[in-house]
């Protein structure tokens, strides 16, 4: 949780009497926003914070939502630490290559993504997503939370190109099964349930088939941990090399591995029509 630039202010206060007045609408924009714009984090991860009566307003504990506020006017502080007036946004595409993480915060000090990205703005950025040690590709960093949310969430649908090479020849049983979905497992089981359930359904387009290798392109609208590896494992085929290249209409190009450039005007305007429509 970033912490630069805030003010201590105490222990959160634990009063309510004047929570209702956040309950009115025409304040300003939700809680989660005001908190994911000013770079706290993600808004499903704010939205939590808010719930689990880390957030004040006003000196009121708001721990229930919807809630809205005015950040120009309130004084809205996390765990007793006043939050940042909101930044200018910053869009950056980066060619994130193998062995570095998309992390910001690394207990075994690997290489991060934003430690490649050395902006003039100073603005402490976030990955829209993530792309494990081993794989390589596009990655959006981004202090805009509400753009992140909608990119990375299920329910907006926005997808994701991975360019994939696997070991064996994919034979066309296999990709009919990866494009209806597959069962995965999850870490944890919910209750009644079992622990995992079936991927959503994908597309997929083989650009070479050899005996010994198969490239080709897939197109998920959901990012699970380790999704494409695991797919591709459930039917058969280890991966050897994963690259994304793709995000909504966003295509990585004009990079080398390591190296990042901000979104063009056109990019940027086309990636938020996409997350706003869903995909």
């Amino acid at each position: 949780m970033p912490s630069e630039g805030w003010k201590t202010t105490g222990k959160p206060s634990r009063k309510r009497g004047g929570e209702h007045e956040f309950t009115d609408s025409d304040r300003g924009p939700r809680l989660q926003k005001v908190l994911a714009e000013a770079g706290v984090g993600s808004r499903r991860a704010c939205e939590e914070l808010i719930e689990s009566g880390e957030v004040t307003v006003n000196g009121h504990l708001v721990d229930r939502l919807p809630a809205w506020v005015d950040p120009h006017e309130d004084h809205i502080a996390v765990r007793g630490k006043a939050i940042r007036r909101a930044e200018p946004h910053v869009y950056i595409m980066l060619f994130k290559p193998r062995g570095v993480v998309c992390t910001n915060e690394d207990p075994e000090g690997r290489k991060r993504a934003i430690d490649l990205v050395n902006h003039p703005a100073r603005t402490r950025l976030y990955s829209v997503g993530r792309l494990d040690l081993d794989s390589s590709g596009l990655l959006l960093l981004t202090n805009d939370g509400e753009l992140a949310n909608r990119l990375t969430h299920p329910r907006f649908g926005v997808h994701k190109t991975y360019e994939v090479t696997v070991e064996g020849s994919l034979d066309e049983d296999a990709v009919r099964k990866l494009e209806a979905g597959v069962f995965l497992s999850d870490r944890r089981a919910t209750k009644g349930r079992k622990p995992g359930r079936k991927t959503s359904r994908s597309r997929l387009k083989l650009l070479r088939r050899e005996r010994d290798r198969t490239k080709l392109l897939m197109e998920l609208r959901e990012g699970r941990n380790r999704q494409v590896r695991r797919m591709l494992l459930d039917v058969g085929h280890k991966v050897k090399k994963l690259r994304r290249v793709q995000m909504g209409p966003l295509k990585l190009k004009g990079l080398k591995p390591g190296q990042w450039r901000e979104l063009l005007p056109k990019e940027l305007e086309a990636l938020k029509k996409a997350a706003a429509k869903g995909g």
